[in-house]
């Protein structure tokens, strides 16, 4: 559950990262470099938003699955 709902910030932070890749060619000089650090860190942090949720997921330590174990465990 935590892997499916870490790939919309991570949806997020390779858009921007696409964008501000995409922008940073039409510039030139330290702007372009500039960009393309910053589209490069963006894209990074969607690889680590990702494998964070995917590690959470697999250790157990989802906090949505043991929330809704326990609204579950209430009802019956």
């Amino acid at each position: 559950m935590c892997f499916l709902i870490s790939l919309m910030p991570a949806t997020f932070w390779a858009i921007v990262g696409y964008f501000i890749l995409f922008s940073s060619t039409r510039v030139d000089g330290s702007m372009k470099t500039l960009g393309q650090i910053l589209g490069v860190w963006a894209l990074a942090i969607s690889g680590f938003v990702v494998l964070a949720g995917a590690y959470v997921s697999m250790a157990g330590l989802c906090s949505v699955e043991l929330l809704l174990q326990c609204w579950n465990s209430r009802g019956a």
